[in-house]
């Protein structure tokens, strides 16, 4: 399986609401939690733990350039907010 073939499938995986695009993964709010942000429901950080853990590999091999993102997104799981997703 190649790399591409990984994006491809991971892309299709993507629930709708997640899907769309960006200039920069460095959104401006990026480092910063809400205190009062709803947390995700059950079925939400479900699929939110395994698509960090897949864009975890993918940046290591590929992008490097959004590995902070990605490490901030793990450090999220356990207790994932809506921003976060």
């Amino acid at each position: 399986m190649s790399i591409f073939d990984y994006i491809i499938k991971m892309l299709k995986e993507l629930p709708s609401d997640m899907r769309g695009t960006s200039k920069t993964s460095a959104a401006n709010h990026l480092f910063m939690t809400k205190e009062k942000c709803d947390i995700l429901g059950k079925d939400k950080a479900q699929l939110f733990h395994p698509l960090v853990a897949k864009l975890l590999y993918l940046c290591q091999l590929t992008r490097q350039d959004v590995q902070s993102v990605v490490d901030f997104l793990c450090t999220r799981v356990k207790r994932s907010d809506k921003d976060d997703y």
